[in-house]
């Protein structure tokens, strides 16, 4: 496994990544009403590559640089999407891709990081050493669903 910045060619594959992953691993602390709004296709890979505008996407790939996950970074400290396939959560990888992100936080000089985080995404922030902040209740399409705020203090380098 390698970590690297984001490239166009990943679009579509992170595309299909996050619907894998919203779909099954979201399943687990969601119901499929929740998870069809949240995730009701993939995403347009022109979407993806939108939205790494402005951004550090950081990419773990294996061998053959196929995505395994990836997590993104706002200017402002503010961590969006982190997804990781199915088959290899619980591996060390997305440990892998934050340890990169926060690092690359620390050495931009971002001194907090936050993050709206899954259910599944709150367990794994908070062994990272995030504080919940909130619950956000909203809805998606139709559907009532909730996130968590949480933030950390990491000290800029």
């Amino acid at each position: 496994m390698m970590i690297r910045r984001f490239r166009a060619a990943d679009a579509g594959a992170l595309a299909d990544l996050f619907h894998a992953s919203v779909r099954e691993i979201g399943g687990r602390d969601y119901s499929p009403a929740q998870v069809a709004a949240w995730s009701p296709s993939p995403p347009e890979p022109e979407d993806i590559i939108r939205r790494a505008a402005g951004r550090i996407v950081l990419i773990a790939v294996n061998a053959e640089d196929e995505p395994l996950g990836y997590i993104e970074l706002e200017p402002n400290g503010h961590i969006d999407h982190f997804y990781c396939r199915p088959d290899i959560v619980g591996s060390g990888i997305g440990s892998a891709l934050y340890a990169a992100l926060e690092a690359e936080a620390s050495r931009l000089g971002i001194a907090i990081l936050r993050v709206e985080a899954s259910e599944a995404a709150r367990r794994f922030f908070e062994r990272k050493g995030f504080v919940m902040d909130s619950r956000n209740d909203f809805v998606v399409n139709g559907v009532p669903i909730h996130n968590y705020r949480m933030s950390k203090t990491i000290g800029a380098r």
